[in-house]
């Protein structure tokens, strides 16, 4: 799926199924929220800390796929909102990293 075509189809979602978007303030809350439940899974799948006994079910990469599919949600709710094409963003952002990193990583004698 295109990104173009995932802002549609959560916009289409929104204006059906959920109403209106919450306010650009409250989804940025959102974000911050669902973007936290990402790391206390990257800590505990990935890092050192361990599950409790209460979580054994949701050490997945299905629970962490529902969590980054939720940040992603709610991150195209924050640019539906506002107006920004998310495919156009992320193509110049690629276009600059490249521009200004082109050797920064390859010659970053910590990465090899």
């Amino acid at each position: 799926m295109e990104i173009t075509k995932a802002q549609e189809i959560v916009d289409q979602w929104i204006n059906t199924l959920g109403v209106r978007y919450f306010n650009e303030l409250t989804n940025t809350a959102i974000l911050m929220e669902e973007v936290g439940e990402v790391a206390r899974l990257m800590a505990r799948m990935y890092g050192e800390q361990s599950f409790k006994s209460t979580e054994i079910e949701k050490n997945s990469k299905e629970a962490l796929a529902d969590e980054l599919a939720d940040v992603f949600f709610v991150l195209i709710c924050i640019a539906n909102q506002t107006g920004i094409n998310l495919e156009v963003a992320l193509e110049k952002n690629i276009q600059k990293k490249s521009d200004r990193d082109n050797k920064r990583h390859i010659d970053n004698i910590k990465l090899k």
